[in-house]
């Protein structure tokens, strides 16, 4: 697609933007923005969402921010009625928000208060999220629900029972929207593989978790990620443009999501799952 075709079908869309505070939700927010998108953004962390606004009011773009805990039912609602109160409608929801609290059942005495937060966080908060803009769009007799999910949601492994199981979730949700809702509401899947650079990897409780998704690659793929950890691996393993590369900068996940929203009403992207070719993850 070319860019002003893209521009086209984001400039002037109120996109409602869950996690906006980092990682995938800025990114996300700052390229809509930056193609004409209004953006209403919401996240926990109060300070990285003001950076995430600065960012796009430095483009000379609208937007607007909450503070908002998506396992708050109520504050999901006060988010998508800012969007409806300052920009008069929603074209899109972008559930995000997300943690990955990698490890095994033997892990459960250090695990289990932060598996209950992930249920709470991914599988409530989409819930939440769409509750929150399914009556609006409705009304408006169109919308757009994207919901990150992951690859992890695709079968379940050793070291991701929870968090695999909360993206499972996520998958069910989305479809059973999309089903509900055809010809009113579209709905996206993305479901990432593995993308170091945004910071989720952070909430693993066990690294050794990690397996799960690897299987038979897990030797040889982690002294890869360690190389490049380190600065020593081959440049082609870091570069975009070679076959080799072994892991995604998570700007082509954002890129994946403004690729769904960049298309006509009549059309709708499904489900989208983006690699890099050389990465080791065997789900």
């Amino acid at each position: 697609m070319q860019g002003a075709t893209m521009t086209t079908f984001v400039n002037d869309k109120v996109i409602v933007v869950t996690g906006a505070a980092g990682g995938f939700g800025r990114m996300i927010s700052v390229k809509a923005a930056d193609l004409g998108a209004k953006l209403v953004c919401g996240d926990i962390d109060a300070d990285g969402l003001e950076t995430t606004l600065a960012k796009i009011r430095a483009q000379g773009r609208e937007a607007e921010g909450l503070t908002t805990d998506v396992t708050s039912l109520e504050q999901m609602k006060a988010l998508a009625s800012l969007a409806v109160e300052r920009f008069g409608r929603i074209d899109v929801m972008i559930n995000n928000a997300g943690v990955m609290p990698l490890a095994f059942w033997a892990d459960h005495a250090a695990a289990s208060a932060l598996w209950g937060r992930c249920v709470d966080i991914n599988i409530k908060g989409v819930m939440n999220g769409v509750i929150a803009v399914h009556d609006q769009m409705i009304a408006q007799g169109r919308g757009h629900v994207i919901n990150i999910s992951s690859i992890y949601g695709n079968f379940p492994v050793a070291g991701a029972g929870i968090y695999g199981a909360t993206k499972a979730a996520v998958n069910f949700l989305s479809e059973s929207l999309r089903v509900e809702s055809q010809g009113r509401i579209k709905v996206t899947t993305i479901r990432p593989t593995g993308v170091p650079a945004t910071g989720l990897g952070g909430g693993i409780v066990n690294p050794a978790a990690i397996v799960g998704i690897l299987g038979q690659n897990a030797g040889p793929y982690l002294a890869t990620m360690a190389a490049m950890a380190a600065g020593e691996a081959p440049p082609d393993q870091s570069d975009s443009a070679s076959i080799a590369l072994a892991a995604l900068d998570p700007g082509f996940i954002a890129d994946a999501v403004i690729h769904a929203i960049a298309k006509p009403w009549g059309v709708s992207i499904g489900d989208i799952t983006i690699r890099a070719s050389g990465d080791g993850y065997i789900l």
